[in-house]
């Protein structure tokens, strides 16, 4: 049985505004699951995830670290298409995800719980929960989380799925915030002469060494701040002067 606080998040999810578009559930959602974080992303082509709605900024960077290094439980859940609960990253096996668990201990997520969104085959996307404190969920936490994903999932294969049919604010939640990264990835591609997979590892390795993230790298590239060469440096683009 779900909880009264977790109905109230239902009823929003299920609310239209005349617009088709789903309300962005992420921050009522995380507050009646009793944990500091929660994100919904997308599958893409490739098991790849776009983030669609965050709560905040801690859960915003450990979603971004995961698409960085290619690794993590919600990548894993979008993949396989089953739950990944994590209830203490630091304890992750170095086998499991060897990268991530090099950054575990710098990172204000400490437990991380991944519900797939799908049907049968289908893979939609995945409903990422986080705490700033280990441990498990509870069976009536794990029952809202189940249940808000499955919501989610209906929405998305429904009316209520998320549009790109025209231009939405950066700041809009219902902007596919990884969008700039499939850009970025299509402009190395052709200016290194790379496969499509080669160029992402290039962007996830230069925002690996340069502490930023693979938005704002990403970003860089399309506004051609930013020009990546085949060692995996970053220099800014030559400006040829025509007059």
């Amino acid at each position: 049985m779900i909880s009264d606080r977790m109905v109230g998040v239902l009823r929003l999810l299920q609310s239209d505004d005349g617009t088709g578009q789903v309300a962005d559930v992420t921050p009522v959602g995380a507050a009646a699951l009793g944990v500091d974080g929660l994100a919904v992303s997308l599958v893409t082509e490739g098991d790849l995830t776009e983030l669609l709605w965050c709560s905040d900024a801690a859960t915003r960077r450990f979603e971004d670290l995961q698409l960085i290094l290619g690794e993590g439980p919600g990548l894993e859940a979008a993949r396989t298409g089953a739950m990944v609960w994590v209830p203490d990253l630091a304890d992750v096996r170095l086998a499991r995800w060897p990268a991530l668990a090099m950054e575990a201990p710098g990172l204000p997520a400490r437990a991380v719980f991944c519900f797939p969104m799908g049907i049968g085959a289908i893979r939609t996307g995945v409903l990422t929960a986080v705490r700033r404190t280990p441990g498990p969920l509870t069976a009536q936490q794990a029952d809202d989380a189940l249940m808000l994903a499955v919501a989610l999932t209906a929405r998305c294969l429904g009316s209520g799925e998320p549009r790109e049919d025209g231009p939405s604010p950066g700041g809009s939640p219902h902007t596919l915030q990884h969008a700039v990264i499939h850009q970025a990835t299509g402009m190395v591609s052709v200016q290194l002469s790379l496969p499509l997979p080669q160029a992402l590892l290039r962007l996830r390795a230069h925002a690996y060494s340069s502490g930023r993230s693979i938005t704002e790298i990403s970003q860089d590239v399309v506004d051609r701040r930013l020009r990546l060469d085949h060692n995996g440096n970053g220099t800014p683009p030559t400006v040829v002067d025509k007059d």
